[in-house]
């Protein structure tokens, strides 16, 4: 199974992830990690990766 990523570099910190799963990401400082990357089954991770204005999150 896929985990997602967030490549650092590339997030805004716009929270849209944290907002679509909080489960999953979280925002530490100014950007968006993956604390919980095993949740994404209890929210659409896919959805946050294609909403994701910076494309900062991968699948790996």
């Amino acid at each position: 199974m896929a985990v997602p990523v967030i490549e650092a570099d590339l997030c805004t910190g716009c929270e849209t992830c944290v907002a679509l799963c909080p489960d999953v990401f979280e925002m530490q400082g100014e950007l968006a990690v993956v604390t919980n990357p095993d949740k994404c089954d209890s929210c659409d991770c896919q959805e946050a990766a294609d909403t994701c204005p910076s494309e900062a999150i991968i699948f790996e």
